[in-house]
């Protein structure tokens, strides 16, 4: 039977310790937490994906494509600030400003999304994904640790530009916004009119609801509600699944190939099961994380795939299936005596973080879900 908890920890302060709940050892569990950080970022050189150039800066490197994205280095700083690593912190977010912010042109108060390691852009387009978790990062490291005094340190100050210019891009004819400022949906590139369900962060919605500039918080609040909306019916409601590229309408999107639940897809239970733990606005969240559990409690990892969302598979294997292990286990999350959500944390808890060319995604998500189940993936308020 499952058990209703009422407040998340927004309202709480409390966070759950998933790991602990099923049994390992708090003391187990910090030291896989520190391990896990040690080994993505300064592990052997079939594993880290972190790297320090130069005394000021570090970035993140996507080591299947050889090159840096700003979903990676907004990722590292998440998993700094929660980790209490401010000098990585302020290496990624200097490393990123010099280098993938662009001050001219269509996309200026942007972050260009990939880039050389050595700082040169491969494309000045950006992906909002990443614009989002960078506001996120600023902020909690303006709250635990203070706003330094000049750019770009000074994180908030940062941080509320960054959502300005992601809503009021266009208004003067220069660009476009990252939101559909109509629906409140975030798009999959500004100049497109679709989304990609894996990058609604209703969660951090609510945030940004209370700390964006004054005048765009009713539309941070609004983007919450609708976000949660879109999930639901993006979603299949039989598996679960979503597809990488979704119409306004929930529809899959397969114009380039992208309408099937594949890689990016992954996050979509991580970021449901993140959304319960700190909000718990919406029940849906747990009947979803039980279906995506449900569709891989009888597959394993070796032949995990790429599969429309009704759950008919392709011959295509999955890319990240660690990755995979990793977002479904932190599903848990929204799901507490769900019929496989033990059975799922402890599948991630004995897959060791991955190695090798491909590694990049997979641990990122790992990370992520390494902090979640271990109650270190926390909301960092004002004077906290």
């Amino acid at each position: 039977m499952e058990t209703i908890i009422t407040n998340g920890s927004f309202y709480t302060g409390v966070y759950r310790n998933v790991f602990k709940e099923y049994g390992f050892s708090e003391e187990d569990i910090q030291a896989r937490v520190e391990d896990s950080w040690n080994q993505i970022f300064y592990g052997d050189e079939e594993t880290r994906i972190y790297f320090e150039p130069d005394e000021q800066s570090g970035y993140l490197l996507d080591t299947g494509n050889l090159d840096v994205r700003t979903e990676g280095m907004s990722y590292g700083m998440m998993m700094a600030v929660q980790l209490d690593k401010k000098d990585v912190f302020d290496r990624l977010w200097y490393w990123a400003k010099k280098n993938m912010y662009m001050t001219e042109g269509l996309h200026a108060g942007y972050f260009a999304w990939s880039c050389r390691p050595d700082g040169k852009k491969n494309s000045y387009g950006p992906a909002p994904d990443g614009e989002e978790f960078f506001a996120l990062a600023l902020f909690f490291a303006a709250h635990r640790w203070g706003d330094g005094d000049e750019d770009p340190f000074d994180y908030s100050v940062q941080a509320r530009q960054l959502l300005r210019d992601c809503l009021h891009k266009g208004e003067n004819h220069d660009g476009h916004p990252m939101w559909n400022r109509d629906n409140k949906l975030i798009k999959f590139v500004p100049e497109v009119e679709f989304s990609d369900p894996s990058y609604h962060l209703p969660h951090f919605y609510e945030l940004f609801a209370l700390w964006a500039n004054e005048e765009d918080r009713e539309f941070w609040k609004e983007a919450a509600v609708a976000s949660r909306n879109y999930l639901k019916i993006s979603c299949h409601p039989d598996t679960g699944l979503a597809p990488e590229y979704a119409y306004y309408d929930g529809r899959p999107n397969d114009e380039r190939g992208y309408g099937h639940f594949f890689s990016d897809s992954y996050r979509v239970a991580a970021n449901i099961g993140l959304d319960y733990e700190w909000f718990k606005k919406d029940p849906w969240q747990t009947e979803a994380a039980n279906k995506i559990q449900a569709f891989f409690a009888d597959k394993h990892p070796e032949d995990y795939r790429r599969y429309k969302i009704d759950g008919t598979p392709f011959e295509e294997k999955a890319l990240h299936p660690v990755g995979l292990i990793a977002t479904n286990a932190m599903a848990s999350l929204a799901t507490v005596n769900g019929p496989h959500a033990k059975e799922t944390v402890e599948l991630f808890w004995n897959i060791p973080v991955r190695t090798g060319v491909r590694r990049y995604y997979d641990n990122c998500l790992y990370m992520f879900s390494m902090l979640a189940l271990s109650g270190n993936y926390r909301i960092w308020l004002p004077n906290a």
